[in-house]
């Protein structure tokens, strides 16, 4: 039903909606959607702009303010009781009654709508009637495990946009299994809500400063952003890196401290530490609303300033791909209108131009992307049709050519060497262990991620893959294992610059969170990684350590580090600049190996005698080969062991023959464990089922004379 007053005009458009209204239920049994916009002069009502720092606290300022605004409501309703509210256009989505069949229909059968058809149906409806002022695009941002993927969830859920059971996982956007295993989002990724007849388009971005390509891209597409603090943690490196990249972006913030009910939390400390800019929300099991959240958003970001009549502009902010189309350009619709079968013209970033057609054109609605016949200026869409899109480029109509300026991405410093396994046991445990499977699948993924670079080595079956930082490297390798590949990868290096002849590499902001008997450890092993000091903060127990360090003194830094805090200790990381390279040798594991010198099955009688050397990575049926890490040793060396052998069988009947053989329990390494464990002259071998640690040169006497003619390549002492 609709209800309100409107013009002459609006009851003309009502009473030939209603004709249509009554057609569509006699041929779908479903109401259409009616909108009407009265057209209604009102004054424009006055705003509160005193200053916060005229009251006591924030609490009062808000409490005046919205004093302020009843009155002035109360002021706007006196003069005229007649006059009524304006009245935002109503949208209702109900199954009308079955039309009464006449002799001749009832033997027709009608086909039942689907649910995907119902879905689209309902978001066009949604869509139309909208005035731009109803339009909101915003971003969530903060530093990681801040709460930004769960306050979409929970905004999600008090819209009821999309049906969440209480005691169901809340962090419903993070789709990937990785991204649930790791509580991380890697992906940024788009929803839809409505809130008092507003629309309000969500980006959820990541927080791990190795995905910070995704936040960058996707700023141009929003109109503001809720950034999201913790109230234990404060501010973040990477929650500076997020506010630094909206600010130049020029973007409204709204900021949401989250986390008040955790012990320790500091609240005041955390307001001072974002400079005033923050909002205090006491959210608690027993007291929930996402109310002022959504009430701020409305309020404060402002709709899209753009033309809908001007000639039409996008520009791909995302990318996601599919195996008929390609690409899928994600961005927002910066002016005019587009529609399904509409040609464009994609204006490259060498400068040349292309003409498309678009093939699809999709918009979101809560969790699910839906197909749509248009997008306007101002909304959140995604355009298929041109197969090898990038990432700033430009779609107009071709005879408005007008390129927008390009994004802004920070490069990968980071890179690693995918290879196909050439190991004895290749092809043993996975499907795809070719370099021509290999080299697709990093094709698909760089299709999607544009932080992503690879290149292929020579005619080698070797790819050189670069990104932003060892946990998205890593991903992207988890990923590929539970898929079925075999696969092996290289230590991860730095990427290396040369500006007027002087190499230079990246360096990056490192903050260190430890309690304070940890504090003379933590020093002293980062200060073999060519770090420089900058800052220190000691309170509550716990001390707070800022330095500038070069990537390469982060790569294997991890394990060490959280093994001599005793998994107390906090690290965060951002990139910082380039710098002249630093000349110490950083980030050599500072132990030798244990090397298998022959394949077969693991016995509990070699490994008895072998654990006597180190820590073995190994337990008895275990299948090595020759080459193979089973083990680290107690010293500065690789040794050659033997861990095959079994006992030998003889008629003399021994005293200890019969007792039970008792193992040390051995070291279990992850992928990102392993990735940092190795050094220069070792891979990791990764399939489906394994994960294992191999010298690059397999054959003990090939690999000792190479050693012997090239110890400074490995650190090797002479």
């Amino acid at each position: 039903m609709l209800q309100g007053q409107g013009s002459n005009k609006g009851s003309k458009y009502l009473a030939n909606r209603a004709s249509k209204e009554r057609a569509d239920v006699r041929r779908t049994g479903y109401v259409s959607a009616v909108s009407v916009n009265p057209e209604e002069n009102h004054d424009t009502p006055k705003k509160f702009d005193k200053p916060v720092s005229e009251f006591k606290s924030i609490r009062e300022w808000a409490q005046a303010k919205k004093k302020f605004e009843e009155e002035q409501k109360l002021l706007a309703n006196s003069g005229n009781e007649d006059v009524v509210e304006p009245v935002k256009p109503i949208v209702v989505v109900e199954q009308a009654p079955k039309p009464v069949e006449s002799k001749s229909e009832a033997s027709i059968k009608k086909p039942s709508p689907v649910k995907a058809s119902i879905l689209k149906i309902i978001y066009i409806l949604l869509k139309e009637g909208l005035e731009m002022n109803q339009i909101r695009n915003v971003a969530i941002i903060a530093h990681v495990d801040h709460g930004k993927t769960t306050l979409v969830g929970r905004l999600l859920k008090y819209t009821n946009t999309v049906d969440i059971p209480d005691n169901a996982d809340i962090a419903v956007m993070d789709s990937n299994p990785i991204e649930h295993e790791r509580g991380i989002t890697i992906l940024a990724k788009t929803t839809s809500i409505k809130y008092n007849g507003d629309t309000i388009n969500i980006v959820d971005t990541p927080g791990h400063a190795d995905f910070g390509g995704e936040v960058e891209r996707i700023m141009n597409m929003v109109d503001g952003c809720v950034l999201v603090v913790d109230a234990f943690d404060g501010v973040m490196p990477q929650t500076r890196f997020v506010l630094k990249t909206a600010l130049e972006y020029k973007l409204k913030i709204v900021v949401v401290i989250n986390k008040v009910d955790r012990p320790m939390a500091d609240i005041e400390k955390t307001e001072d530490e974002i400079l005033n800019l923050f909002m205090e929300l006491d959210l608690s099991s027993q007291k929930e609303t996402m109310a002022p959240i959504l009430d701020t958003i409305i309020e404060e970001i402002p709709s899209p300033n753009v033309d809908t009549t001007a000639p039409f502009q996008f520009q791909p902010s995302m990318l996601d791909y599919n195996d008929y189309i390609g690409r899928i350009a994600v961005g927002r619709v910066e002016r005019g209108t587009v529609k399904v079968g509409d040609t464009l013209s994609c204006m490259r970033l060498d400068g040349t131009t292309k003409n498309f057609k678009i093939q699809k054109l999709i918009g979101y609605y809560g969790m699910k992307k839906i197909e749509i016949p248009e997008a306007h200026a101002g909304e959140i869409c995604a355009i298929g049709g041109l197969p090898d899109v990038e990432v700033g480029e430009t779609f107009c109509t071709p005879d408005h050519l007008e390129a927008l300026p390009r994004l802004r991405i920070d490069p990968p410093t980071l890179q690693m060497t995918f290879m196909a396994n050439d190991s004895p046991f290749a092809g043993d445990e996975g499907k795809f262990c070719t370099a021509a499977k290999i080299g697709d699948r990093l094709f698909r993924e760089s299709q999607s991620d544009v932080s992503l670079k690879f290149t292929k080595i020579g005619a080698s079956e070797s790819f050189l893959v670069s990104g932003r930082g060892e946990l998205a490297l890593s991903v992207l390798i988890e990923t590929m294992r539970r898929e079925g590949f075999e696969l092996q990868v290289s230590k991860p290096d730095v990427i290396l610059k040369e500006v007027d002849g002087v190499k230079e590499e990246p360096f990056e902001d490192l903050q260190i969170d430890v309690p304070d008997e940890y504090v003379g450890s933590v020093m002293n092993l980062v200060g073999t990684r060519g770090a420089e000091m900058v800052n220190m903060d000691s309170d509550k127990g716990h001390t707070r350590l800022n330095y500038v360090i070069p990537s390469r003194g982060l790569i294997s830094f991890m394990t060490t580090f959280m093994t001599l805090t005793h998994g107390y200790g906090m690290i965060n990381h951002a990139f910082k600049e380039y710098r002249p390279m630093v000349k110490t040798q950083i980030g050599r594991r500072p132990v030798g190996v244990l090397v298998s010198v022959n394949e077969g099955k693991a016995t509990s009688y070699a490994l008895q005698h072998v654990e006597e050397r180190g820590t073995m990575f190994i337990t008895p049926g275990v299948m090595v080969y020759e080459g193979m890490l089973v083990g680290e040793n107690k010293f500065d060396r690789d040794l050659a062991v033997n861990v095959t052998e079994e006992m030998p069988k003889n008629n003399v009947r021994s005293s200890t023959k019969d007792q039970t053989i008792v193992l040390k329990a051995p070291m279990k390494l992850s992928l990102e464990q392993a990735l940092d464990y190795i050094n220069n002259d070792e891979l990791v071998e990764v399939t489906p089922k394994s994960i294992r640690m191999r010298k690059k040169i397999l054959d003990t006497n090939t690999r000792k004379k190479y050693e012997a003619h090239h110890p400074e390549e490995f650190g090797i002492k002479k």
